[in-house]
């Protein structure tokens, strides 16, 4: 992160990316600071305008104005704090048009052209990008709906792929507070379904089912173990069924 400056977190959907990325950031910066994180999410309607700056109707009249976006002032503020570190995420990254929301920031965000000025689009300023900002972009590898992220922008980020957490250390831990013999039954039987889903040739990993289903539970009773499958794990195995023509299923918790 500190020498690439741009890293995209990319895996299953419930891997914990967005908060793997959080606390990268807190890491990073020695300190919970809410006001050094920016945190916005890309689509297919978000542009150049909102992420740096536009013509937007004046207020209190008929003409336009030039309006600057979220990425514009995340900067202005960490210039003005060259001493600590700030950063932006982008949940989604792969959801929006990057060419069109990056413009001429496809350079500026390098890092080693960090500090260095261009003119902005719609306006005489110079801007740049500091040294001390951070991008941290997020994606579903299982959204094979949308376009491959443009070689342009691939070539100045850092991939790191994540994999569903049930074998680390603290989902072993937060296991062992459960004590709930029907909560590993279900975690085994998932686990045994994203190898099997790893393997088929038309999924992969990106279509593997992450820990985070099953996080931030108070107690593994059957009410909430059959709210997860039945709200959640079962709708997301339907949906991978019609992308293979077939009928996973994830049999009984009880």
């Amino acid at each position: 992160m500190r020498t690439k400056k741009n890293i995209i977190l990319q895996g299953a959907p419930g891997v914990g990316k967005t908060y793997t990325a959080k606390r990268l950031a807190y890491s990073m910066m020695g300190v919970k600071d809410q006001d050094r994180i920016m945190m916005v999410q890309f689509h297919q309607s978000y542009s150049y305008e909102d992420f740096i700056e536009g013509f937007r109707p004046a207020s209190g009249s008929n003409g336009f104005e030039i309006k600057k976006g979220s990425f514009y002032h995340f900067c202005k503020k960490a210039a003005d704090d060259q001493e600590n570190e700030y950063f932006f995420i982008i949940d989604e990254i792969n959801r929006g048009n990057l060419s069109k929301i990056f413009g001429e920031l496809f350079m500026l965000i390098e890092n080693d052209k960090r500090g260095n000025a261009l003119q902005l689009l719609y306006s005489d300023e110079k801007f740049y990008v500091p040294r001390n900002v951070y991008i941290i972009g997020m994606m579903n590898t299982a959204d094979r709906s949308l376009a491959m992220l443009d070689y342009a922008l691939r070539r100045r980020f850092a991939f790191f792929d994540m994999k569903p957490g049930f074998e680390s250390e603290g989902f072993r831990a937060y296991r062992a507070e459960l004590n709930s013999e029907k909560f590993n039954r279900l975690i085994a039987c998932v686990e045994s379904l994203s190898n099997t889903i790893t393997s088929d040739e038309s999924l992969g990993e990106g279509f593997c089912i992450g820990h985070s289903y099953f996080c931030n539970l108070e107690k593994a009773d059957d009410a909430a173990l059959r709210s997860i499958v039945d709200y959640e794990l079962a709708p997301l195995l339907r949906n991978i069924g019609t992308m293979t023509g077939q009928r996973p299923t994830i049999g009984s918790t009880g």
